[in-house]
């Protein structure tokens, strides 16, 4: 088949700037092919290069003495002793959920599961963070039920419980949803497995599904703005399989006993492209692809095609030569695909050869390691305008506002459709904090929790970066579990306004410090640029997605409150309105500025929730909804009514951070009291806990009556 000549409208096509088209005449001497095009483009698009972003990235802190691997690999992977390690990340799969959003979806979870066996471990806990439009908007009921059923089609199939998540409206994400999937597993130390390819003539091996054309361009389309083209994009949408995805997974951790794997990677954005350049640039050898060998399951399919197809369920491995028959035999076994397809070669190279005509010869190097950096101009986000007072609400009808909200109401209607118990092992299902798995066969306990409050972000980056890692602390420490890392997923508007880029730049800044005042290193993540629709972009979301561990000789707090109980303020009364739940969802309003984060103080109130966990039934953090929305959701969990004293409405709806809310008996409420003074922890009593409706400033209705509400909302809203 004649290649299409290389015009500037196709430049264009592929995402290429002209600057960046010159460094690629430059590069190559020559024009390149097509097939060579859409490599650079796929190897050099924001999603694969991180172009814009990874100036920036440099400055996180990734290391600490719990750290086996940091960014830059397929996963994270963090001791947690024993001999054993968690291997967790989170992605994006934005664009694709917004153009069809149930494979969209289901994909992102296929992906994310892969980059985790893909290390060698067994994926045992899924999360996911979901940001739609406005409940009101032509597009949002439809793209909730698709990624939802999206979601969970693929997780409750492959077989690993969903234990938590997010799901958050706003007009921002009208025209671009974000879906950001979460995977974490479990393995050996010194089993851990390493995309870098080594030894030179090496045969590289295809494993897994047949190759088709779904998805091809995928990862440019997901490097570029929506706008009236966006059904043209349709086919850029990859389709999923999460059965094929199961033998996979099973084929890999067998094939990983043989000894037969030298490196591995999952083929996710660009396929075969990404994976075969990323092991080699990282083992500093070169590449020689036969696509012919390629498993294919569409006729006439092109080296363009080939290259750039994002199928799924698909593995690309170095092999020991000698261990080929015994790992052919594995896949065989799994009726899945093994082809030698190509081989390591000792040049900078990248070959791609399709039936004896060579289609691509190109300085591998110069397609990931030396890509494009850009350092994009930037201006700070304006410092926010002074908050006008707030006009007064009963705060009961404030607490209604909240909770019939889809913002804030049960998500029961979503987390019923994920398996939250496949695997046996999970100790708290979604809807109240963390989720919290056993470490199978051990003691242990691992919690999960994913975080950010975007309008805190918009108005203050840098302190809405710092607070989406803190409430991530929170929320480990909450249920007793200590914070060990995190993983990043970046979602912002187009990085090429320097308003935009400020908010990234801000945001980071924070992220930044709060992990290293917390002790939660970045270990792995994602950057997710140009989500804006007609110009129009999402609120900045840099979702942290952290993990916290309970020690085999401790106890989570995992309790309920109990007739009886004192309800204990740990951390100073609410006092901060600006960019608050409550004047958003009674107000309309979105003003003032977020909540400042003493560092200092989250960490001090944190070792003391798990210093003195003895002494605590239940504990949650205070964040969206201050003490009131916390104090009735602990309520509402444990089938109690609860009775808070104050009547001032900054203290009950205030988002003062590095606050949490316990509830204890009385004795336990003198020896946590006494324990605070000791190690200069602000904590006084807010209420009690007992009999069957929630009180606040001397208004009170029956908790029946607002459960009634809570948990219903959002079944009314998208049932």
């Amino acid at each position: 088949m004649q290649e299409p000549a290389i015009t500037e409208e196709l430049i264009a096509a592929h995402g290429i700037k002209p600057d960046e088209y010159a460094r690629i005449l430059q590069i190559m001497d020559r024009e390149p092919t097509f097939t060579e095009l859409g490599i650079f483009s796929a190897m050099w698009n924001e999603h694969c290069s991180y172009k814009s972003s990874k100036l920036h990235l440099k400055g996180l802190p990734t290391k600490g003495p719990q750290v086996i691997c940091g960014p830059g690999e397929n996963a994270g992977v963090v001791d947690i002793g024993d001999g054993q390690a968690v291997v967790f990340k989170m992605e994006s799969h934005n664009h694709p959920s917004y153009i069809e959003p149930y494979q969209g979806a289901a994909t992102g979870v296929g992906g994310i599961l892969r980059d985790v066996f893909t290390m060698g471990a067994r994926p045992v806990a899924a999360m996911n963070s979901l940001s739609f439009g406005e409940k009101a908007h032509h597009k949002t009921r439809q793209l909730v039920h698709g990624v939802v059923e999206g979601v969970g089609g693929y997780g409750n199939c492959f077989g690993v419980p969903t234990v938590g998540g997010e799901v958050r409206f706003h007009p921002a994400y009208n025209g671009n949803c974000l879906v950001n999937a979460f995977a974490a597993g479990l393995a050996d130390t010194d089993k851990i497995f390493y995309s870098a390819a080594s030894g030179v003539g090496r045969p590289v091996v295809y494993l897994g599904a047949k190759t088709g054309r779904d998805g091809v361009g995928g990862a440019t389309m997901a490097s570029a703005e929506f706008d009236e083209t966006i059904e043209e994009k349709r086919p850029t949408v990859q389709v999923g399989d999460p059965f094929t995805e199961k033998r996979l997974m099973e084929a890999t951790l067998e094939l990983m006993q043989t000894g037969a794997v030298i490196s591995i990677q999952d083929m996710g954005a660009a396929g075969l492209t990404c994976s075969a350049v990323e092991m080699g640039d990282k083992g500093g050898l070169g590449i020689r692809l036969d696509l012919e060998k390629v498993p294919q399951r569409e006729d006439g399919m092109t080296a363009y095609e080939m290259m750039l197809s994002e199928s799924q369920e698909r593995m690309l491995m170095v092999l020991d030569p000698a261990k080929e028959a015994e790992a052919k035999a594995v896949f065989v076994k799994w009726d899945l695909d093994f082809a030698i397809v190509g081989e390591t070669i000792d040049e900078d190279r990248f070959l791609v050869v399709h039936n004896g005509e060579v289609k691509a010869d190109m300085p591998l190097s110069k397609l990931s390691s030396s890509a494009p950096e850009y350092d994009r101009p930037w201006t700070p986000t304006e410092a926010a305008a002074q908050l006008d007072d707030v006009p007064a609400v009963d705060p009961i009808d404030g607490l209604k506002a909240l909770i019939a909200s889809p913002n804030y109401s049960s998500r029961q209607w979503v987390y019923e459709q994920y398996d939250s118990q496949v695997m046996a092992d999970t100790v708290r299902i979604p809807g109240f904090g963390s989720g919290v798995i056993r470490v199978h066969g051990t003691d242990k306990k691992l919690a999960f929790t994913s975080d950010v409050t975007p309008r805190y972000v918009k108005a203050n980056p840098q302190m809405g970066g710092r607070q989406a890692v803190a409430e991530a602390y929170r929320n480990l420490t909450a249920v007793g579990a200590l914070p060990l890392a995190t993983t990043d997923n970046l979602n912002f508007g187009n990085p090429e306004k320097p308003e935009i880029m400020g908010q990234f730049v801000g945001a980071l800044k924070g992220i930044g410090e709060a992990c290293e005042a917390l002790d939660m290193p970045i270990v792995s993540g994602n950057v997710s640029l140009y989500n804006e629709t007609d110009g129009v972009g999402i609120l900045p979301t840099p979702t942290i997605g952290a993990v916290g561990l309970i020690a085999a000789d401790e106890e989570p707090i995992l309790g309920y409150a109990r007739d009886g109980h004192v309800a204990i303020l740990v951390g100073a009364p609410g006092s901060h309105l600006g960019q608050s739940a409550l004047l958003a969802e009674v107000f309309n309003r979105e003003e003032g500025d977020a909540p400042a984060v003493d560092l200092d103080e989250e960490r001090r109130n944190g070792e003391f929730i798990r210093a003195n966990r003895e002494w605590i039934k239940c504990c949650t953090d205070l964040s969206d909804g201050g003490l009131a929305l916390a104090a009735f959701e602990m309520a509402e969990a444990s089938g109690v009514g609860v009775t808070l004293d104050s009547a001032d409405q900054a203290e009950l709806f205030g988002e003062d951070q590095g606050r949490y809310l316990v509830a204890c008996s009385y004795d336990a409420a003198e020896a946590l009291m006494i324990a605070a003074g000791q190690a200069g922890v602000t904590i006084h009593t807010v209420g009690r806990f007992g009999g069957t409706s929630v009180k606040l400033g001397g208004s009170d209705v029956a908790l029946d009556e607002l459960s009634a509400v809570y948990r219903s909302s959002f079944g009314d809203h998208f049932g």
